[in-house]
């Protein structure tokens, strides 16, 4: 029997569509199923599937979405950090399968958006009184305003990174339970102290590798660059800084705590589900005594959570990250945070935006922070007492005082990836002064050397 053209067509597209790991339904010709109109969203699967908050919370706002002549379609991508951006920026690229909306790193937004790979939402913001009237922190719009000035997300989280230290390891080890060093000094002699009376515990873990993406870049890196008062991009210049002290301080901690053998195996530590196991596997398990991580990971640990732990509250603490030598601010995070946005080449854009409205709405928008442990965006779920009982989002919040943001600048991403080389190749036992001189190397190829500086 032969094939016809109409079979040929979706048999290709299911073979392109597993080929990106990317959800795709197969539609009648008018665009529509079965009368409907199926909107696609998609989003990193870290590996916790249906279990995950993400999975539950769209799950749930699609079932109660008002307008049923809309049917919301999960097309997750499962895969590390890392490689969630190279999909997801090899799909935009295409009609055919872009999806209707897809949830933005805010570090990468200003990349895809000047890629041409998202449509600008201005015009439709305009008219969303939730966006004019207030309701959202107005700091937080400028993570989804691009280069030249235009909206291309409506932000759904926020975040802020510190210390997590277990507190009953701390106390078998004559350390305090109430833990707030004040330096890298500080930090180090407790992760000494960890290894020597609890020598089964993992002292403290930090992401390190390339696998790990920008939680390595952001959470370990700019975490102690930023700490020592150096930046990755002087805004006063235009120029990106390839040589410092500040660098050469922040590879030289890492490589203390691989030195000493005071951070997991590089076998774990490397891989890329190495967030996963220290804050699903290590920490619960009292296998972990410090965390370098973001105020996320107490998502996990809720009921329905990936890694339920009830206990979580009483044994664990959130110590701020010291600066290298205590120095004024005294603490340091950065924030980062993630938006639902609408592609250029999506085929529904306007119920697309329609949905993003209610899913975000303030209702919708607190069972995601909660359930996930994030940090809210808008104004009004930050005063509702549901939000301001969890654990920790008081401290979390707090942090933000002192927060330092990802350059909004469309070279951070392949500069990112540069340092997550350099980071990886310290904890496999490079030298501080080698793996920044190929840094340098490496960022003045891809910025020019007009736009680097060396201090």
């Amino acid at each position: 029997m032969s094939i016809g053209k109409k079979s040929v067509t979706i048999l290709s597209t299911a073979i392109l569509c597993a080929s990106l790991l990317f959800g795709c339904t197969t539609k009648t010709e008018d665009g529509d199923s079965k009368g409907k109109t199926t909107i696609t969203i998609t989003y990193r699967d870290d590996g916790a599937g249906k279990k995950g908050s993400l999975y539950k919370w769209i799950e749930e706002v699609a079932a109660s979405y008002p307008d049923k002549n809309v049917v919301v379609k999960q097309t997750p991508i499962q895969a590390s950090e890392g490689d969630y951006f190279a999909k997801i920026a090899l799909a935009l690229k295409s009609k055919d399968t872009a999806p209707d909306i897809v949830t933005e790193d805010t570090f990468i937004l200003n990349s895809d958006a000047s890629a041409g790979f998202l449509e600008p939402l201005d015009d439709k913001l305009k008219e969303w009184e939730d966006w004019t009237n207030g309701s959202f922190i107005e700091a937080m719009k400028k993570g989804v305003t691009a280069s030249d000035g235009k909206v291309y997300g409506v932000p759904y989280n926020t975040d802020s990174r510190g210390l997590w230290y277990n507190k009953d390891i701390f106390k078998k080890a004559g350390l305090p339970e109430d833990w707030k060093p004040k330096s890298w000094d500080e930090v180090l002699a407790a992760a000494r102290t960890i290894k020597e009376k609890a020598p089964d515990v993992v002292p403290i873990w930090m992401n390190m590798g390339k696998a790990t993406g920008e939680a390595t870049s952001m959470q370990t890196y700019e975490m102690l660059l930023y700490g020592t008062g150096e930046r990755l991009y002087d805004d006063a210049s235009g120029k990106w800084i390839t040589k410092s002290q500040g660098i050469l301080d922040a590879l030289t901690f890492i490589e203390t705590v691989n030195k000493e053998k005071l951070g997991p195996p590089l076998s774990k530590v490397l891989n890329g589900q190495a967030g996963n196991t220290s804050s699903r596997e290590y920490l619960p398990q009292g296998k972990l005594a410090i965390s370098l991580d973001g105020s996320w990971i107490t998502g996990n640990y809720f009921e329905s959570g990936a890694a339920p732990w009830p206990e979580y509250k009483d044994v664990l603490g959130f110590a701020p990250m010291p600066t290298s030598k205590g120095q004024e601010p005294g603490s340091i995070t950065l924030a980062g945070g993630w938006a639902l946005s609408v592609p250029s080449n999506a085929k529904h854009k306007d119920e697309a935006f329609e949905f993003i409205k209610y899913a975000l709405n303030k209702e919708n928008s607190k069972k995601l922070v909660i359930s996930s442990g994030n940090i809210t965006v808008r104004a009004d779920v930050a005063k509702d007492p549901e939000y301001t009982k969890l654990p920790f989002n008081e401290i979390a919040t707090e942090y933000l005082q002192n927060a330092e943001f990802r350059p909004a600048q469309d070279k951070y991403p392949e500069v990112s990836t540069q340092i997550q080389t350099m980071v990886e190749s310290v904890a496999s036992g490079t030298s501080p002064a080698d793996a920044a001189a190929k840094y340098a190397q490496d960022v003045t190829r891809i910025v020019g050397a007009d736009h680097i500086l060396e201090k």
